[in-house]
């Protein structure tokens, strides 16, 4: 049976050769030899603490027992030693009680969290998600009620969208919040596939939950947002009574099993009272804040689930023997190994370089705050769809044994699925990409990233590699055709043209930009290879290796996607399904 293992070697040459945090982290009183510790210390936390519910919590799942949702037992004690070893608190101003740390950092450790146990790491991810909200657009009374609480472990927290008649047309939400005279709003609507809904986790819920108030215009325009707790709060800050939120139903679905999945109805059997954050009729641009997150969270879904799945994978295959040797040793197998591991590690590299543009945004900097709009549908999309796919490889080595539950391998298979369709599923993050990051940018973006992968193509080193880097060179010269296409086809106002092929063109950056930085990290390496010795000199091959092999079998890809949007000139909209 494999164990739990972290390529930390290749976290670390992300953290520090290429996305060069300790730059950063010089402000904060940081050397690198400290965040390889963080790092370190939280890998072991993870191994020892959060791996090892992962099957558990799958397999007994949560349960709906007298009207609440209790999680699975193992999630307990995790969740206390989580909150109290600090580790919620990582990458958080002081000010609120936090530990500070480049953003990059952060999403490093979370990912192994996620990659472990995602049905459990949702719970704090999503109260994150709620308390970041809070802390930007809050109130000032609102962030020191809630905030301590939210750090401390005691709250946790949600975001409510979704409704029966509304699930990706958020503008058609029902759910009413009616002002009452003393400030308040009194909730009532129903919504549905909240994640980490309710649980007994934490002593309270905070829900944050689009609601409209009387009059309001219709469709998103018309949303407002509100801070909604399942228990009421008294004038100290204790839990008071019940507060009309109730949780109806759990799903039971394909996977993710210790998460709670609800159905919560508000006013149903008593009345429901909620505080309006921020203005009126900014819900859902407030919620983005959340909702933005979210995504960037899904691809780390992908993406985490992806490695670890690998690691184990290539464990398995060097202890299972067939034919008279190691199953590694097979060239299919050798094959899929290495075909994993690149695009696992590009996967990694790309969620890493969008968090460390972060810390730049935060100062100002609209460059990466432009790069972080470009990046994330990529990154929520292309991440989830890609790590399933590295997923359903790693059954496919583990053979008979990974279709069954003994080795926990399908289980990446059940739980990665979803993240390519919750927050917004992943068609609609490529009609996000191609219309507003592209279209309505006017490229901008587009091109400025393309004048960093020529800046890398360039380079003395890239010179070592001169057919792959042609085929992303060919590779951006096919999309800029796209993008002139695209534009053309909106300008004659064919828009069904456009998102007909919009998944399409997405998946085709998503090839394109992964292999432009495993290029970056092929150069470095090559720089480095000759100086190193023993493990560190294998490492270095393996990364100019997973270049290759990613361009070979991922990149090539795009040959045909192009080929489809370029050429097939049928309109999709008037055929019959």
């Amino acid at each position: 049976m494999a164990v739990y293992k972290t390529d930390l070697q290749d976290i670390y040459f992300n953290l520090f050769d290429f996305c060069g945090v300790q730059e950063e982290a010089k402000e904060l009183g940081y050397g690198e030899a400290e965040l390889r510790d963080i790092v370190d210390q939280f890998d072991k936390f993870v191994g020892n603490e959060i791996y090892p519910t992962r099957v558990p919590g799958d397999e007994i799942g949560v349960k709906l027992v007298d009207g609440h949702v209790r999680v699975p037992e193992v999630f307990k004690p995790l969740n206390k030693n989580f909150y109290e070893n600090g580790w919620y608190a990582l990458g958080y101003p002081e000010d609120i009680g936090g530990m500070p740390a480049p953003h990059a950092v952060k999403v490093a450790c979370y990912s192994l969290a996620i990659g472990a146990n995602v049905g459990w790491s949702m719970y704090f991810g999503l109260t994150q998600g709620a308390m970041n909200v809070i802390h930007k657009v809050g109130s000032q009374e609102q962030k020191d009620l809630f905030i301590p609480k939210m750090m401390e472990g005691s709250w946790g927290g949600t975001m409510c969208l979704t409704e029966p008649g509304a699930g990706s047309d958020v503008g058609a939400s029902k759910t009413t919040a009616k002002p009452t005279d003393d400030g308040r709003y009194e909730i009532n609507g129903v919504k549905i596939f909240i994640s980490s809904g309710e649980s007994d986790l934490y002593e309270n819920n905070v829900h944050l939950v689009l609601a409209r108030t009387p009059g309001s215009p219709e469709g998103v325009k018309g949303l407002s947002l509100f801070i909604v707790p399942r228990f009421r709060i008294n004038d100290d800050g204790t839990v008071g009574d019940y507060n009309g939120v109730k949780c109806t139903k759990i799903e039971e679905k394909m996977g993710i099993h210790g998460s709670a999945t609800c159905e919560l109805t508000f006013g149903q059997d008593e009345k429901c009272y909620g505080e309006m954050i921020g203005k009126e009729h900014q819900g859902i641009m407030n919620m983005f804040i959340m909702m933005n997150e979210a995504r960037l969270l899904c691809g780390l879904q992908g993406e985490s689930q992806a490695n670890l799945a690998f690691m184990l994978t290539e464990q398995y295959a060097r202890e299972r023997g067939q034919f008279g040797t190691e199953i590694i040793n097979l060239p299919d197998v050798k094959r899929t190994l290495i075909k994993m591991r690149s695009t696992a590690r590009g996967l990694r590299a790309l969620g890493l370089y969008t968090a460390n543009l972060f810390d730049a945004a935060e100062k100002g900097d609209k460059n990466a705050e432009a790069e972080i709009a470009f990046f994330t549908p990529i990154c929520k999309a292309f991440m989830s769809d890609e790590g399933f796919n590295v997923s359903v490889d790693a059954v496919q080595v583990h053979g008979g044994y990974g279709y069954c539950t003994e080795y926990g391998i399908e289980q990446f298979i059940r739980d990665t699925k979803i993240a390519s369709i919750y927050e917004g599923t992943n068609g609609i993050q490529a009609i996000d990409f191609v219309m507003r990051k592209i279209l309505k940018d006017e490229a901008k973006t587009f091109f400025s990233v393309g004048e960093k992968m020529k800046a890398i193509m360039n380079s003395e080193e890239a010179k070592s590699w001169p057919h792959e880097v042609s085929m992303i060179g060919k590779s951006m010269e096919m999309s800029e055709l796209v993008v002139k296409k695209m534009g053309k086809q909106m300008m004659d106002k064919n828009e069904g043209a456009v998102l007909a092929h919009a998944t399409d063109f997405m998946n085709y950056c998503g090839n394109l930009v992964v292999a432009w930085l495993l290029l970056e990290h092929a150069c470095i390496a090559k720089k480095k290879i000759d100086s190193a010795e023993g493990d560190l000199k294998k490492y270095y091959q393996s990364k100019m290796d997973d270049f290759k092999v990613f361009c070979q079998y991922q990149l090539t890809r795009n040959i045909g996607l192009a080929n489809s949007v370029l050429n097939f000139e049928e309109d999709l909209t008037t055929m019959s399904v």
